[in-house]
């Protein structure tokens, strides 16, 4: 059984991106069934009671991305870590195609709508940097957003639009919001195989559709684009992890104990009572106990 280390997953601020040298699948970090959900079921109580500071001390928010291949296991990572915190204090947001209406805006107006606000955990279920990736792979999109002067080289679209995320995740950090980003790695093979899951598995049929199979033809390009883009976006500040997806309990527990050492970083506390609220306290407790 292995240890789970966060900067063992982490894209290192600079680095070019191989994904073809990062592990799809690694050792388990748990023994059998009922260790996983043993150890889950630890990573979620500490959770909830960090998210529960989170909420009292009111001073930063954390804004969780994901990003990943079609069933990598987005829905279930953020199923699972969430599984013990307090509603009120999350809020998920999944980011499809955009409108028409979210088109007549820049690329990073339908999100940050949506940012967390202090005191509060928020998911991006895919993102702004659908707009690195898909729209990279297919250049129609990016053809339809209706830029004001499209580059001839489309290569400085998306140094642009690299800058600019940098330059929001900066802002964002600087104003109290700490950003973590999850990449879930996922094999060609280990997406086949969940894919015909879908088809042999009726309660899982409303999952699958022919989009899924059309997108597989643009693998190789859309590793190129997440090479890219996790390069030229992981810095030390919002960084981005590579977590093995093929195994998807190993997944639920790195992505949990990377939640987990991100929440250490913020080094949160209850508020402290002062002398004055003290007095105003026991009071209110004298009134209380007559």
């Amino acid at each position: 059984m292995v240890k789970i280390k966060s900067k063992y997953f982490r894209v290192r601020e600079g680095d070019a991106v191989d994904l073809g040298k990062w592990p799809t699948r690694v050792p388990p970090v748990y023994r059998s069934k009922e260790h996983y959900q043993g150890l889950l079921g630890e990573h979620v109580t500490l959770l909830s009671a960090q998210q529960e500071m989170l909420y009292a001390s009111d001073s930063h928010a954390v804004l969780l991305i994901f990003q990943a291949m079609d069933a990598a296991g987005k829905d279930g990572s953020i199923k699972h870590l969430m599984s013990g915190i307090n509603p009120q204090g999350c809020q998920v947001n999944s980011f499809k195609h955009p409108s028409a209406g979210e088109l007549l805006h820049d690329f990073l107006w339908r999100t940050t709508r949506d940012l967390p606000e202090r005191g509060k955990i928020g998911i991006f279920n895919r993102s702004y940097y659908e707009e690195v990736l898909i729209a990279r792979v297919h250049p129609q999109i990016l053809r339809n957003e209706g830029l004001p002067d499209p580059p001839d080289d489309a290569n400085a679209v998306w140094h642009s639009r690299y800058r600019s995320i940098v330059d929001l995740e900066r802002h964002l950090d600087l104003n109290g919001t700490r950003i973590i980003k999850i990449f879930l790695h996922l094999s060609k093979e280990e997406q086949r195989r969940r894919f015909l899951e879908r088809i042999d598995q009726p309660q899982k049929n409303w999952k699958f559709s022919l989009a899924d199979i059309e997108e597989r033809k643009y693998w190789k390009r859309y590793m190129k684009a997440y090479e890219k883009c996790l390069g030229a976006t992981s810095s030390a500040h919002a960084p981005w992890y590579v977590v093995p997806a093929d195994d998807k309990q190993n997944a639920h527990l790195i992505v949990s104990r990377i939640v987990l050492d991100s929440f250490a970083g913020l080094k949160l506390a209850y508020p402290k009572t002062t002398p004055q609220r003290r007095r105003e306290l026991l009071a209110l407790r004298k009134r209380l106990a007559k």
